[in-house]
């Protein structure tokens, strides 16, 4: 056999193997794309009690490529059944089922574990403070302050459009300022998408003080323990900051082109999400590469399900008893899948004023009242970089420390070099920055890199109306 037939042969079989998996990918678009829409519309109607058609619109609206399948799209919301099913051509169909204080999950072929919730509240007398009253909190007497929510909430002349919806101003640990678009406001459960990740890493570090879970040490998965299986080296830390090697493509962008990646037909198609993750093969070695991925924090989920006892129930006692509840976070909703773990790379819903809650956690250095909540240390590690991250990712966190490509374009607009955040696709963001004092909890449905460039001026603008040590970027 000559050279060029050896070669002819091996670029034969490549193509023929990219054409097979494109068609197996191809395969996932229908139950990826309608069982996105179901989940975020059940989610939307049921658990939010927002308009579901304005939030389809909106969100399609900021999704690159959808507008090429969205006119085969349609969903059906039963409100008596409290459901959404959406087809695709008539055809195909995923279905998204709410639950009373579970949200909603989508029936994947299989049926829900069945949870019976503990009790809902307990004593938060030593928890975090009030931040604020009943009453919605509006910066009128600081003109300074209400113009940089005009802004905030200011549309282009045209597309995209920020379709801002909740921001919250916390400063010394109090709302200094607020606002809300129609249809929402401060009890008004807000989908925090990605944002849902630093959460888990917050109810991870809570395990690792407890001693239950081991940062630099092989994760406890079953699948991974042979020591001869190269998964067996990846870590918790591994998978806070997304290096753990695992192949399930990239969750970066919400667009059509990410419907043909294997991470979500984890989450769109799978029973098990944590399952399947687990059972995906390496493309890097375990701490090499940084490819950020939902099923990373998918694992996560189901070592921390495993942790508090085995559970979707255990999951909540413990995130109330050691987490939400401390912290005065009183109305949050956790999704799970179908098989009772959170899931936790998309699916936690609060209140704006519960995420900013959040927020001050971080700036409090983990610690409530006097109680720590966080291992001394967590929150520094958490905002400290990856390397080779280049949007600037810290564990679980989106971070301005190190030298990042994310962190230069972040700063030059004005957000602070000490700031880190926990972020959501379409523009949700909960902002910490320590050298002001200062939490910004902003929610939305952004398209154009999820407005990080309108936030980024937000928190700019916030600083010179409080006199801090920031400055205002210039533009709009």
């Amino acid at each position: 056999m000559t050279r060029k037939n050896r070669i002819i042969i091996v670029v034969s079989a490549t193509l023929s193997g990219a054409l097979a998996l494109a068609a197996v990918r191809a395969h996932d678009v229908p139950p990826v794309a309608t069982g996105f829409v179901s989940h975020t519309l059940c989610s939307a109607a049921f658990v939010s009690g927002v308009n579901p058609d304005e939030v389809y619109a909106e969100t399609l609206e900021a999704m690159p490529g959808v507008e090429l399948i969205a006119w085969a799209l349609d969903y059906q919301i039963d409100r008596e059944a409290r459901q959404v099913t959406t087809t695709l051509l008539g055809g195909g169909q995923s279905r998204a089922i709410y639950r009373e204080g579970l949200g909603c999950y989508l029936a994947q072929g299989g049926e829900a574990v069945d949870v019976s919730l503990p009790p809902v509240g307990g004593d938060v007398r030593a928890g975090l403070p009030e931040i604020a009253g009943a009453s919605l909190v509006e910066p009128a007497n600081h003109p300074e302050l209400r113009l940089a929510l005009d802004r905030a909430f200011a549309e282009p002349e045209q597309p995209p459009f920020r379709h801002t919806k909740a921001v919250v101003v916390i400063k010394d640990g109090r709302v200094i300022a607020e606002r809300y678009a129609p249809g929402h406001g401060i009890e008004t459960p807000m989908l925090g998408y990605s944002a849902t990740k630093s959460v888990i890493s917050a109810l991870t570090g809570i395990l690792v003080r407890q001693g239950k879970l081991v940062l630099h040490e092989p994760a406890p998965v079953a699948a991974w323990q042979n020591p001869g299986d190269p998964r067996h080296a990846i870590t918790i830390d591994h998978l806070l900051r997304h290096t753990s090697g695992l192949a399930m493509g990239s969750s970066l962008n919400a667009s059509l082109a990410s419907a043909f990646a294997a991470v979500n037909r984890m989450k769109y198609i799978e029973h098990d999400m944590a399952g399947f993750a687990q059972n995906s093969d390496l493309e890097t070695a375990p701490g090499s590469a940084w490819n950020y991925h939902d099923g990373n924090t998918i694992i996560l989920s189901r070592l921390i399900r495993d942790a508090a006892g085995g559970h979707a129930v255990d999951v909540l006692r413990f995130a109330r008893r050691e987490f939400f509840e401390p912290l005065g976070m009183r109305n949050v909703t956790v999704e799970f899948d179908a098989t009772g773990t959170p899931e936790g790379s998309s699916q936690m819903l609060a209140p704006a004023r519960d995420w900013a809650r959040f927020g001050q956690l971080y700036l409090s250095d983990g610690i409530v009242a006097g109680r720590r909540i966080l291992p001394e240390g967590w929150v520094q590690y958490s905002a400290a970089l990856t390397p080779g991250a280049w949007p600037g990712l810290g564990a679980g966190f989106w971070t301005n420390l190190g030298d990042s490509k994310g962190s230069r374009f972040r700063t030059s607009l004005g957000m602070p070099r000490d700031a880190f955040y926990a972020s959501g696709t379409f523009g949700q963001y909960v902002i910490i920055v320590p050298s002001e004092r200062l939490v910004v909890a902003r929610f939305g449905i952004s398209g154009n890199q999820y407005d990080i460039a309108g936030v980024s001026r937000l928190v700019a603008d916030v600083i010179a109306a409080i006199g801090g040590k920031g400055h205002v970027a210039a533009g709009n």
